[in-house]
């Protein structure tokens, strides 16, 4: 957990969120079954939790990867900003939605090699993309092309990034509680 500034506004709740927020939080209970505690802080502004919805979705929806690539990406970059709510969360989606190799899930959570050669290649190419600002050279990309990825992934790791910033930036300056739903894949960085 984060040992920075918390931010001391209260967390926007279904009973407390404002016009703008309420329907975001809605939404979000319709399509998960709860509340996640990340929302009821990324709603304290709720320009950011609505852009971090629809980035997320079109991520998920529209990027090309597989479902388990999309974990990679995600467990990358929270790994690297040191997110350990959005570790524990992805934790749980990787295991139990996502179909990630159980070796994948804990090498990416450990930092670890990667015992599969795509998504190391994956894993590595979003670790350059984070290190570098967006910023990789011809043979990082060319070794992610190699991998079987295609110029247009490249691009949706940007997008992948946007997303994870939204959300490990939030949660560390809200340090929401890790919800119960994730709390068997809590994360120390």
């Amino acid at each position: 957990m984060s040992t920075g500034y918390k931010l001391q506004l209260p967390p926007q709740t279904l009973e407390t969120a404002d016009a703008k927020a309420r329907p975001l939080l809605e939404q979000a209970n319709e399509t998960l079954g709860f509340v996640p505690n990340m929302y009821e802080g990324m709603a304290k502004a709720p320009g950011v939790l609505d852009t971090y919805l629809h980035g997320y979705e079109r991520f998920r929806e529209d990027s090309g990867f597989a479902p388990p690539e999309q974990e990679v990406v995600f467990l990358t970059i929270s790994r690297l900003n040191g997110c350990g709510y959005c570790m524990s969360a992805h934790s749980m989606l990787a295991d139990k939605m996502s179909q990630v190799p159980a070796e994948v899930l804990e090498a990416i959570r450990h930092d670890r090699p990667i015992p599969d050669a795509r998504l190391a290649a994956l894993a590595a190419f979003t670790q350059v993309m984070f290190e570098t600002r967006g910023m990789p050279g011809e043979a990082d990309v060319e070794a992610f092309l190699a991998a079987g990825f295609e110029e247009q992934h490249v691009l949706q790791i940007v997008l992948a990034l946007a997303v994870k910033t939204l959300s490990n930036y939030a949660n560390h300056v809200n340090q929401p509680p890790v919800d119960e739903a994730f709390a068997d894949y809590a994360w120390q960085g």
